[in-house]
């Protein structure tokens, strides 16, 4: 063998030969049944592979993989293992240069079948699935990382690869714990050692020719699969960083797809139930349907979680973009609508679970606040909460969210062990553009009429996270507005909200501004609350407490202001009342509070007019639906151009000429007009000089008739 190895280095063009004449003998000695020969010529086949590497071992290797084949055809359980063994050896071989016309066909069939072998003997069975695994696996490592070798992933081999794996691992007697060494000679452990290999090498495009034979034979078969088996190593194979965004996003539009067929099936089922069909398998439908959403809800989530950050961004965008907000009140919507925005708000729920944004910029981007913030105003108190609980993931940077849950008057804060960092430029640039947007739905969120607590109880942690995370000095001042606001909307009451909503304003108020008061360690400030914290009028804030005439009472602007008068925060900022600015959200929305007492004060004033004009026009759903609706318009246009064509084209020629002259000339007027007004001198007191019929005469205008313009009065 030492001389045999020798000559095939020293002269690598001669190893073909030494092959072709290798394979012949072990072609003869199986048929003759002279298996120590057989082994011989293995063990000489396997030294030569291992001791040459060069150009001219690529027709060896054609003669070494016809003589595995040999062996692998054979009946015998010790030839095929021999010939299994050769080959695997020969797939960890790392060779330069990719083969043209090699191909793994027969092996992949072959290997499958001896995964699948029902031998009599059961530890000659064990022997031959075991050598049938191991062979697949060095197919799986010979071929993955070879691009001329992609046809492995095709469904032809696949369909036989992924079931041989599967099959194995249904009988698990002697499972492993994760992460622990499968044992060379227990099926079940190899099998699933194989199955992670295969799915951590497979690119994304070839993940769903691997993923349907898994599918299927979970369908087919009583395959039982340990939950993290599949999911885990797709999951975290499909997040690498070199999948790009765009492929993420297929992943999820399809998920949303199959999300939203479910519901329009689900909604079909209990049409058809309430027109007569039967009730019992209609609930029985629909609650498989529910089961259903939520499975795809939890592989969203999942899904999202092990995506990184600059990936999860885009994910919420793009499941934002999938949410339906309408022009109309939650409660005309149609119940699929509803059923859809509830899905699609849990699903960002699961996928912005854990999210930690280095800047709240990035978590909470205009495109994506803006939406999220329509859909806090829609009249649905289920909605609300979940777009509060999306703020609450995106907001809370340092897992503070569990210690705040329940409005409640906490007496001592600090020892929640609250943690927080110093506020960061980014944020408070960020408070300075869109703070005012996330008052204003806090204030909104506040008075609606089918607020449960559970409501309160989230707008009282966003308060809180708010606090916690991106309040300055000014954020501190706008958010005690805004609580004071909220008292006074309570206690004033000019829109008949229930007794319910008003005390849970009232209890919010006082939890928050308990909770402000030791963040910011003020001791004035915490003196004042607690002493209407502890005040036996409103203690509780019970109904009887709301009547009380007297305000002093209640938290009183004056005194905060004075326990924030020293350096640090504006406290004259404090006499400023709250109030939310109507925006096109509310357009959007068509809330009833709004739409129907907005109106628009139109004051036009004229240098040229004496006199000053009110125009006033009441905006109804009717003129909006006439603005925005274009078809008539367009119409309109088409007809106008036709009539000019027409116009040019048949009438004579002298009255497009005059036609043509009037238009110039009443060009010409105007101009005359704006340059005589521009150019002639002002008026003066001492007089001016004005031409007519040749005499100049001279006039001379009081300085109280004068008209300055508006920049030049003091």
């Amino acid at each position: 063998m030492e001389k045999l190895t020798f000559f095939a280095v020293s002269a690598p063009e001669k190893l073909d030969r030494i092959g072709e004449y290798l394979a012949e003998r072990l072609s003869r000695d199986v048929v003759r049944h002279r298996y120590g020969y057989v082994v011989i010529a293995m063990e000489a086949l396997d030294q030569l592979l291992m001791a040459c590497h060069s150009q001219s071992i690529k027709p060896f290797v054609e003669s070494f993989l016809h003589m595995v084949a040999k062996l692998l055809e054979s009946k015998e359980p010790d030839l095929q293992v021999l010939g299994t063994n050769s080959f695997v050896k020969f797939a960890n071989i790392e060779e330069d240069t990719p083969s043209y016309h090699r191909r793994y066909d027969f092996f992949v069939s072959q290997f499958s079948a001896m995964c699948h072998s029902t031998h009599e003997d059961p530890e000659t069975r064990t022997r031959i699935r075991v050598a049938g695994i191991k062979g697949l696996q060095g197919v799986v490592r010979k071929t993955v990382n070879d691009e001329l070798q992609a046809i492995i992933w095709e469904p032809q081999h696949m369909d036989k690869l992924i079931p041989s794996m599967l099959f194995n691992m249904q009988d698990n007697d002697d499972s492993d714990s994760e992460g622990s060494v499968p044992s060379p000679e227990n099926p079940a452990a190899l099998a699933e050692s194989c199955f992670r290999e295969l799915l951590g090498r497979a690119a994304y495009g070839n993940m769903n020719n691997a993923v349907r034979p898994v599918l299927v034979a979970i369908h087919c078969l009583p395959v039982t699969l340990p939950p993290h088996n599949f999911t885990t190593d797709a999951l975290k194979h499909i997040k690498r960083q070199e999948i790009i965004s765009p492929t993420v996003l297929e992943v999820f539009n399809t998920l949303l797809k199959h999300l939203r067929m479910s519901v329009d099936f689900e909604l079909g089922e209990g049409s058809r139930r309430n027109s007569g069909t039967s009730l019992s398998s209609g609930r029985v439908k629909e609650n498989e349907e529910r089961i259903v959403q939520n499975a795809i809800i939890q592989t969203i989530g999942f899904f999202g979680g092990n995506l990184p950050d600059y990936q999860r961004a885009e994910v919420m965008m793009f499941i934002m973009g999938k949410v339906p907000v309408y022009g109309t009140p939650c409660h005309t919507l149609d119940t699929g609508t509803k059923r859809i925005q509830t899905m699609l708000l849990s699903s960002l729920i699961m996928v912005t679970s854990g999210f930690k944004c280095k800047t709240i910029s990035a978590g909470l981007p205009a495109a994506f606040l803006e939406p999220l913030c329509s859909i806090s105003l829609m009249e649905d108190s289920e909605l609300r909460q979940l777009v509060l609980e999306i703020l609450h993931n995106i907001i809370d940077r340092h897992d503070n969210r569990a210690k705040l849950r329940g409005i409640r008057i906490i007496p001592n804060v600090a020892a929640l062990k609250i943690k927080r960092e110093k506020i960061s430029k980014q944020d408070v640039g960020f408070m300075k553009k869109h703070g005012q947007q996330l008052y204003r739905h806090i204030y909104l969120g506040c008075k609606e009429d089918d607020n449960v607590q559970k409501n309160f109880e989230l707008l009282f942690t966003a308060l809180a996270l708010l606090t916690i995370e991106l309040a300055n000095e000014e954020v501190v001042i706008d958010l005690i507005r805004l609580s004071l606001a909220l008292q006074d909307m309570a206690l004033a009451n000019e829109e008949n909200m229930p007794m319910f909503i008003r005390c849970g304003i009232m209890a919010l108020v006082a939890a928050y501004l308990n909770f402000l008061s030791q963040m910011i360690a003020n001791p004035a400030f915490c003196q004042h609350v607690s002493k209407v914290c502890t005040n036996k009028h409103t203690l509780f804030f019970l109904p009887e407490s709301l009547d009380c005439e007297d305000r002093a009472m209640y938290f009183q602007t004056a005194d905060l202001a004075d326990a924030l008068s020293g350096p640090g925060y504006n406290a004259e900022r404090l006499a400023i009342p709250y109030v939310p600015q109507v925006t096109d959200e509310d357009r959007l929305t068509r809330r009833k509070s709004f739409v129907d007492t907005i109106s628009l004060q139109v004051d036009i004033l004229s240098n040229s007019l004496p006199d000053q004009s009110t125009l006033a026009e009441e905006i109804t759903f009717e003129t909006l639906k006439k603005a925005i609706d274009t078809t008539g318009l367009e119409e309109q246009e088409r007809e106008r151009r036709r009539q000019v064509m027409e116009k040019f084209q048949k009438a004579p020629f002298e009255e497009i000429a005059a036609h043509c002259e009037s238009k110039a000339n009443m060009l010409h007027d105007r101009l005359a007009q704006i340059f005589e007004l521009t150019i002639r001198p002002p008026p003066s007191p001492s007089g001016t000089v004005t031409v007519t019929s040749g005499h100049a005469q001279y006039q001379s205008v009081p300085v109280y008739e004068m008209k300055f313009p508006d920049l030049c009065v003091y």
